[in-house]
């Protein structure tokens, strides 16, 4: 027997469960964590898979270069990341363009705009078609990016107020590294269950979205409200096309690199453009049938270039900072900037993402879902302290590429990120057991069918397939 609505049309359990109640039924309390529908859990174990190799990737990007800054060889490396392939502004119809820029800042402003071009196809399909799109499924991590954010934030100010320049960092330990987070996942094996995967994106993505409008709101110096107009004239041609389904990359890409290069003389951070154009692709399919949207086909095709080429070549040519031994590694977490970033990763993050799930739980009455527990919360939002490539970008927004506070900075970030993960892997370590277990639960499927058993809500004969 199929389940049903109250309506008495069967129900179909592949959908997205809107209450978030899962398995528990109508009358139930909501559920934090719950289990969400097959389709979606699906399409995030993808995303995740994809994610975890960019995460691997940039982690041997990011070694390399630290190691490289730190040997006899270091001003070589040095040499590479400032070198100029344009050695002055480029002048194209009498006007000068700013694109003399060193292969760290390709890296940063061109580079970068690819993955916040997947973050913005990823944000619209959230909101569209995801959990996002229901107020009650997105309450709970949008109340946990908000406190992730604001936590580190007010953590870094404590220990900056009476610091020389240094509260222009408040936003560098607030973002969250869904790649690199994930890589420790599959570094440390810990299987875990889809609510707490789709939690952990979900976070990550309403993260993404913070972070690029700080970058946007905040790190904007100068604006030429004349260039900023004409690069929505591209960005406008650019939706037109693919709302009429085409997705020519001969007319698409001409179009996204316009409209990035007057985004970026602008004076606003040229990753915005990724993000605008991002949110421009339709999602849904025109004709209403099954099978991925325009958004979704664009996602497949540039998030490997974005997880596998452009955030790991950012991370080589941002993580390269010369610690200078054991002494000066300390010294350089002695400066209040960097001290502010590790705690606000470590302890903002945590306490951040913990509190006002808590607080979320008691204001609505919701439990978390079977088998998990607190720790599990507290685990998760450990993990989100690795803060590793928008952090990294922020910092050189904030106190200037290749400064001795970048240079602080980065050495923070890496501190900070690392023991966030070192501590959330042993935690989530000790859960593993109960993580195993409910996975193995979620990928029984019974009767063949292609959909595990616990998708299909209501239906207690094993060799009747869903509605």
């Amino acid at each position: 027997m199929s389940p049903t609505d109250p309506s008495g049309t069967p129900a179909d359990p592949r959908e997205p469960d809107p209450a978030g109640v899962g398995d528990h039924g109508p009358d139930a309390k909501p559920r934090l964590f719950s289990r969400g529908s097959f389709l979606e859990s699906s399409r995030i174990a993808e995303v995740l898979r994809a994610e975890t190799t960019g995460g691997l990737l940039l982690i041997v990007g990011a070694a390399i270069a630290i190691i490289w800054a730190n040997t006899a060889f270091s001003g070589t490396y040095e040499s590479i990341r400032d070198f100029k392939p344009i050695s002055e502004p480029v002048s194209l119809l009498g006007v000068s363009l700013h694109l003399d820029l060193s292969l760290g800042k390709w890296a940063a402003d061109g580079l970068l705009a690819i993955f916040f071009f997947v973050v913005g196809l990823e944000l619209k399909r959230e909101f569209v078609a995801g959990d996002l799109r229901d107020p009650r499924r997105a309450a709970l991590p949008m109340a946990a990016a908000v406190g992730g954010m604001v936590a580190p934030a007010l953590i870094y100010v404590a220990w900056n107020l009476g610091s020389n320049g240094g509260l222009s960092g408040w936003a560098i330990p607030t973002a969250t590294d869904i790649a690199f987070a994930v890589a420790i996942l599959a570094v440390i094996s810990t299987h875990l269950p889809s609510g707490l995967r789709t939690f952990l994106l979900t976070l990550a993505v309403v993260d993404d979205l913070l972070a690029i409008t700080i970058i946007a709101v905040f790190y904007t110096e100068e604006l030429d409200l004349l260039f900023l107009a004409l690069g929505l004239v591209p960005i406008a041609i650019f939706a037109l096309l693919v709302q009429k389904r085409i997705s020519s990359g001969f007319l698409l890409l001409p179009l996204a690199l316009v409209a990035w290069v007057l985004v970026h003389e602008s004076g606003v951070h040229a990753t915005v453009a990724g993000v605008l154009l991002g949110f421009t692709v339709p999602v849904l399919r025109r004709d209403d049938a099954e099978g991925p949207g325009l958004a979704e086909h664009l996602e497949h095709l540039v998030r490997p270039i974005s997880a596998g080429v452009a955030v790991p070549i950012f991370a080589f040519f941002a993580a390269g900072v010369t610690v200078g031994g054991f002494s000066g590694l300390v010294e350089s977490l002695k400066d209040p900037v960097a001290l502010g970033i590790v705690t606000g990763l470590l302890v903002g993050k945590t306490v951040g993402i913990t509190g006002s799930t808590w607080l979320l739980s008691k204001f609505t009455k919701a439990e978390l879902d079977d088998e998990l527990a607190w720790i599990d919360v507290i685990g998760m939002a450990m993990l989100a302290g690795i803060g590793f490539t928008v952090s990294l970008l922020i910092g050189e927004l904030a106190f200037g590429s290749s400064s001795e506070r970048d240079e602080h900075v980065k050495v923070g970030v890496l501190v900070g990120s690392l023991l966030a993960a070192g501590l959330a892997s042993a935690i989530l370590r000790t859960r593993n057991r109960v993580y195993r277990r409910i996975t193995e639960e979620e990928e029984r499927d019974s009767d063949l069918d292609g959909i595990p058993d616990v998708f299909q809500t209501g239906d207690h004969d094993p060799s009747t397939p869903p509605a």
